[in-house]
């Protein structure tokens, strides 16, 4: 079981609409969307440039979807100037430029998104479009955890983990990691359970940390998954049964974890 996995090192798109309205809704009237977007509801231009990315309600189309999200930041929606941000990186809908990217994820964080603020750390730790600066990268990783970003919180762990533009301390690791898994981060909750299992910046815990990594594994994590098969098969924190071990090792296989494929194969063939 490992505590370092690597940070997610990708840019997210924003919530799909405003407070206002519903996901389901937007989708279901985009003609209203555009309406409002014309009149100059910047919320509304935002909204309906991600129906146009998921092709929901609309035509798919990155080209329009990237329009209306400058006509939202250009608005004051910020959610618009972080989604603009995101399309630049990715070259989606535009030219690719990493430059644009930052400052336009800049501008959404300045105003608030969080996501903005998550995807600025995230440049900063890579050196994309932005000087690489870990200890930058730890500022706006905080900022977006404050502001209620699970990724935020997730990545900032691991930074305290691993001791990168911050002073190592395990404790604040393990409680970035509990607020990321609180917020749905299943990585989150993966390595908190290591953390308890481990009782490195927390007290040692089997049975919670098998309780945290059942949880990551139900909702899909490959790497929560492995690391409930091994309790299995070991019997830490859960009743010793080679049966369950296989079928946690199975699903993260089945969830392209080559890991778990190769857990599996040695449990069932008896190798060691």
């Amino acid at each position: 079981m490992t505590v370092r996995p690597l940070l997610h090192a990708f840019m997210v798109f924003g919530a799909l609409i405003s407070a206002e309205m519903r996901s389901s809704e937007a989708a279901d009237q985009p003609q209203q969307m555009k309406a409002m977007c014309e009149k100059g509801t910047a919320t509304a231009c935002n909204a309906l440039g991600l129906l146009h990315m998921k092709g929901e309600g609309v035509k798919q189309d990155d080209t329009r979807a990237a329009a209306l999200f400058k006509k939202a930041c250009d608005g004051g929606d910020v959610g618009g100037c972080s989604n603009l941000g995101v399309m630049y990186a990715e070259g989606i809908g535009v030219l690719q430029d990493d430059a644009q990217a930052a400052a336009f994820s800049r501008i959404g964080c300045d105003g608030g998104s969080m996501k903005g603020c998550y995807n600025l750390g995230v440049m900063y730790a890579e050196g994309v479009g932005a000087p690489q600066d870990d200890v930058q990268a730890a500022s706006f990783y905080r900022k977006a955890c404050d502001g209620g970003n699970a990724r935020g919180c997730y990545n900032l762990g691991i930074m305290y983990a691993e001791g990168t533009g911050v002073q190592s301390d395990n404790f604040q690791a393990a409680d970035l990691y509990r607020k990321a898994c609180d917020g749905g981060s299943l990585r989150g909750c993966s390595n908190l359970g290591v953390m308890y299992a481990q009782g490195t910046g927390i007290k040692q815990d089997d049975m919670r940390a098998a309780t945290l990594y059942r949880k990551a594994c139900d909702a899909g994590d490959a790497k929560g998954c492995i690391n409930l098969g091994t309790v299995y098969q070991v019997g830490r924190g859960v009743k010793q049964d080679d049966a369950e071990a296989l079928r946690y090792y199975g699903k993260a296989c089945d969830l392209r974890e080559p890991k778990g494929c190769a857990h599996y194969a040695k449990l069932k063939t008896g190798r060691r």
